[in-house]
């Protein structure tokens, strides 16, 4: 009776844990969606303009911002009527009053006079013997405005584009939506802030809260299972036992 009592004890404490364990992996699972939901929006990259950070037909995670939150390097989605009023999305390069350029003596592009080195382009070539954009301009960016480059500069359409507009090619802080965090299909994890602005006034931007979501939701799901999976463990191995004291 003794043995009894205890397996019944054991057999409740562990119910109420896995129940316990179900009920929090559900907050957590069911949280981290509706908090990634709230945050960010799923973009899919129509181009390779950004290439090699996101490539045509990733699918991307970017975080709503107000416009005034951008920093220099930042991968931005943003929509602007004289770009064609479609979402497009872009490598920000130039700020409120910055003067961007290109290219020195070495070909690299210049932000107020002083030559900026780009890892983000290495992949793909640039930044040696290749200049940073094949075609060479100088502009001033206005107040509240952003100067936005691709990363795949020999193909892509971007403020390059549009100097002969009265912003110089620059867009509006009010036209971006989002900053892309994280390239999640096919995954390859989040976009790390470029170290080449650091320095600079302002900074570079803090990564998004993507990680602390990601780890809510595969949490979440671990903890359902996991409960779920104990009720017919214990089951299982009750009947074993019952079987067992049967043939005792």
């Amino acid at each position: 009776m003794s043995g009894t009592t205890r397996t019944g004890g054991r057999g409740r404490l562990g119910s109420a844990l896995s129940g316990l364990a179900v009920a929090v992996g559900c907050v957590l699972f069911l949280g981290g969606f509706a908090w990634g939901a709230v945050l960010y929006q799923p973009y899919t990259v129509p181009t390779d303009s950004m290439t090699p950070a996101v490539t045509a037909g990733d699918r991307v995670l970017a975080e709503r911002i107000d416009g005034a939150d951008v920093r220099r390097g930042d991968v931005v989605v943003f929509r602007d009527a004289e770009w064609g009023d479609i979402p497009m999305i872009k490598r920000v390069v130039g700020v409120d009053g910055d003067t961007v350029a290109c290219c020195d003596a070495g070909g690299r592009l210049t932000l107020n006079g002083k030559p900026l080195e780009e890892p983000y382009l290495r992949s793909q070539g640039w930044g040696g013997k290749e200049p940073a954009s094949p075609s060479k301009f100088s502009a001033k960016v206005p107040a509240g405005h952003l100067f936005l480059l691709g990363d795949q500069r020999m193909s892509s359409q971007d403020s390059r584009v549009h100097l002969q507009d009265a912003t110089h090619g620059s867009v509006s802080r009010g036209a971006v939506t989002a900053r892309v965090d994280a390239v999640v299909w096919p995954w390859r994890g989040t976009l790390e802030r470029p170290q080449t602005f650091a320095g600079l006034p302002g900074g570079v931007s803090s990564p998004g809260p993507v990680r602390l979501v990601g780890w809510a939701v595969a949490a979440g799901a671990v903890l359902i299972l996991g409960g779920a999976a104990y009720g017919p463990l214990t089951r299982g191995r009750g009947r074993r036992a019952t079987a067992v004291t049967g043939r005792g």
